[in-house]
């Protein structure tokens, strides 16, 4: 049998993990669909529908995610627990590839499949209860559409959250306990010392800056008016592809190094 990877000891291998902690991962799954249904309905009902799927799906897709990929590798929180792990007959490649599946595509897949649903239902009983005879009713209607999942909240939320999760992935091998809240904490903390860096800088070399977004651009006051300095694009692009590619894959492959030298 392969010593790096066996389809039947793997999938023997993803069936305990699902079924040992049902509490830890199918529950905290269903907890964080549920809070993406209520914030749906309490934002649609206190400010608007595109509000409401902005943020009940930025905080399904990235705040559910990284919640559960800091709990999927939870084993190393109590020395029996993370001895019992590190001696499962699989490779470390397996057990990676596990987290890396429950985290990255299952809960991805049902989050995704949970939110059309629960969007179509309330898109359509919208539609359905305007008046079809009145002035403002194409207005109304087109005003309100399915949430794309290729517009530009959709795709700023994968980047974040193949970044966040990764890091949590990472962290929860690191740190054996609360390891979701010192990862946030490092996160924003990486943040705000690369938005004081760019600001600091951006002052330094332009007037009258009044903000600046790390990485990305600064804004200027001109006169009464605000404009934007960005990077040029050749240096955009360079930019674009680590936060997209080589940092996420970075904290994903990292996980997995760290994951095997828990096995030594």
């Amino acid at each position: 049998m392969n010593n790096t990877f066996s389809v039947p000891r793997f999938a023997l291998l993803l069936k305990k993990t699902l079924l040992e902690r049902p509490m830890q991962l199918l529950g905290l799954s269903a907890l964080a669909l549920a809070i993406v249904f209520f914030t749906y309905v309490l934002v649609k009902s206190l400010v608007g529908f595109e509000q409401a799927q902005v943020i009940s799906y930025i905080l399904g897709l990235v705040g559910g995610g990284c919640f559960l990929a800091s709990f999927v590798f939870g084993y190393f929180s109590s020395n029996a627990m993370g001895s019992s792990f590190l001696t499962l007959p699989a490779s470390h490649f397996e057990k990676w590839l596990c987290a890396v599946l429950i985290t990255g595509v299952f809960y991805v897949l049902i989050f995704l499949l949970f939110f059309r649903l629960i969007d179509t239902v309330f898109v359509s009983i919208y539609h359905h209860s305007l008046d079809v005879n009145g002035p403002f009713y194409k207005q109304l209607y087109d005003h309100v559409q399915l949430f794309p999942y290729d517009g530009f909240v959709a795709i700023r939320s994968a980047i974040m959250f193949v970044n966040f999760a990764g890091a949590m992935l990472v962290g929860c091998l690191y740190f054996n306990k609360v390891s979701f809240i010192k990862v946030a904490l490092l996160i924003a903390g990486f943040w705000l010392g690369a938005y004081t860096v760019n600001l600091i800088i951006a002052k330094a070399m332009i007037t009258n800056v009044e903000n600046a977004m790390p990485y990305f651009l600064v804004w200027i006051n001109v006169n009464a008016a605000q404009g934007k300095v960005e990077l040029p694009l050749s240096i955009m692009q360079v930019v674009k592809i680590l936060i997209q590619y080589i940092i996420p894959a970075s904290l994903w492959l990292l996980a997995f190094l760290r994951l095997r030298e828990k096995e030594f």
